[in-house]
């Protein structure tokens, strides 16, 4: 054999291990639309976003693989391939994603919600569910919640004047971010910020711009995230990013400020059970290293940010479809009206007693879930899911929108239809409104109770009917919380059985 014909049973044997080895190491990634250079699959961002990663999912499937821009993006919108990955990839999916201006609306990503998985979101979540948002704690601030109801009660009932036959107007969504402020700061450090309609803290109306701002720029749905070059050419927004951030910051140091020095004042005595701050102040002084300011910042902007956007939109939404179905809103006042009654005001302990009020929430939350999609996850290592091999480092997003619309699911999943949940009719069909795995909400209880609490005050004390005939509009705004694009107006007057209640507030 000649030399040549080395040469070339050498080249044969070479080009046959590396095919051996590519096809070894080669990945099987899940499936993915054709793409653009440079942006990637950047071109089938459409406002709003769920709903355009929902188109995408009904042509190419439940599990894609996507790139925003030069990011690596895995879109999940399937609960079994969600439960995948929030179980047995649950630690691999741990993480969250560290998008460029995320550091701007986290705090340098210190938050509960945006900290990475690790000793200090671990210390996080233990101070959260134990000194934050336990059972005992959640129990301990009802009466905060309960004063916060009946003021927005009482304040709806002076405006119609009690008696009167005629409707009267009001615009929910403002009403409802206001009862959820209050509520927070005052669980938080015992301050009630919206005193009624003509008296109003400043600082209220500023953080209430903030919340929104956030939300409008968090998420996924910033292109500046993914596109370098429109960070460059957009110097304005990191300006606005930049004020966010040092507003918040200052907004809370101001709070925690605050309430060391009354708490000084006073000698130690401020009533730590309903103020969060003065009771995790005192655990700062015996175990400092963990109870840093910087750690009670990071867990009361997560409960600001989390806690009053996404309940008040929740309860907007709600009523909402309930004045687009009146016989809904009939049977859940039928219901309270036998169970509670009208001699007294619902209270949360009769929240477990009002099986339809909760199937209203549940379907509510399956259909205008407050995050429809869910905060987006980062894989650690390389990993399987759904039989793909998806690489380190890619992004995830979880459809919570389209998995709580899926028809081999649910029956009629556009319909407004709390029937559904009734009787344990539901039995296997799980919701994500509150995400899944270790990096679940924490503050699922304290959402569930305050939305159940004033959504069935509401139907309590007041009939309600839309503006004029046509149904109230539904159509979804952007942002990470889904917001209604158009605010909520309804008419509303007292109910005469409950006339005498409302007179007594």
């Amino acid at each position: 054999m000649g030399t040549l014909s080395y040469i070339s049973l050498t080249l044969v044997l070479l080009l046959f291990i590396k095919f051996l080895l590519f096809s070894k190491n080669r990945k099987t990634l899940p499936p993915s639309p054709p793409s653009l250079p440079f942006i990637g699959h950047l071109y089938l961002f459409k406002n709003p976003l769920h709903r355009a990663l929902a188109r995408v999912a009904d042509r190419y499937g439940s599990i894609l693989f996507l790139h925003f821009g030069s990011r690596p993006v895995l879109v999940v919108s399937s609960l079994s391939v969600a439960h995948e990955c929030f179980t047995i990839n649950d630690i691999t999916f741990a993480n969250r994603t560290h998008l460029p201006s995320s550091k701007y609306i986290n705090n340098s990503n210190t938050n509960l919600g945006s900290s990475d998985y690790g000793p200090y979101w671990r210390n996080l979540r233990r101070i959260a569910t134990i000194d934050v948002l336990s059972n005992h704690r959640l129990l301990s601030s009802s009466d905060v919640r309960t004063a916060e109801v009946r003021l927005l009660a009482r304040q709806l009932f002076q405006k119609c004047k009690a008696g009167a036959e005629g409707f009267e107007k009001v615009e929910l969504k403002s009403k409802l971010f206001e009862l959820a402020l209050n509520v927070i700061m005052m669980m938080i450090a015992g301050k009630r910020y919206y005193i009624d309609e003509v008296e109003v803290v400043e600082e209220a109306r500023q953080f209430r711009e903030t919340v929104e701002e956030t939300f409008m720029v968090g998420g996924a749905t910033n292109l500046r995230d993914f596109l370098p070059v429109l960070r460059w050419f957009d110097y304005q927004m990191k300006k606005k990013l930049v004020r966010l951030e040092k507003g918040r910051s200052e907004f809370m140091q101001r709070l925690i400020d605050a309430e060391r020095k009354e708490s000084k004042e006073e000698g130690g005595e401020r009533n730590k059970k309903t103020n969060m701050i003065a009771h995790l102040l005192s655990l700062q002084k015996t175990d400092p290293e963990n109870y840093t300011d910087e750690t009670i910042k990071g867990l009361i902007t997560s409960l600001l940010l989390a806690g009053t956007d996404t309940s008040s939109s929740t309860i907007e939404w709600a009523m909402s479809l309930l004045l687009n179905n009146p016989e809904k809103l009939q049977k859940a006042q039928t219901e309270i009206d036998e169970r509670v009654g009208n001699e007294r005001l619902l209270k949360e302990s009769d929240l477990s007693d009002l099986p339809y009020l909760q199937c209203i929430i549940r379907e509510t939350l399956r259909i205008c879930s407050p995050a429809p999609l869910l905060v987006p996850h980062e894989s650690t290592n390389d990993c399987v899911v759904g039989g793909f091999d998806v690489p380190r480092g890619t992004m995830l997003l979880v459809n919570a929108y389209y998995i709580h619309r899926d028809p081999k699911i649910w029956e009629e999943p556009t319909k407004f239809k709390p029937e559904r949940f009734e009787d344990g009719k539901d039995e296997g069909k799980l919701m994500i409104p509150f995400g899944m795995g270790r990096r679940r909400c924490p503050g699922e209880g304290l959402a569930m109770t305050e939305v159940g609490l004033t959504l069935g005050t509401l139907i309590q004390c007041f009939d309600w009917k839309r503006m004029g005939e046509e149904p109230v509009d539904m159509t979804e705004g952007s942002g990470l919380t889904m917001p209604k694009a158009v605010p909520l107006e309804a008419m509303y007057r007292p109910r005469r059985a409950m006339v005498h209640v409302l007179s007594g507030l």
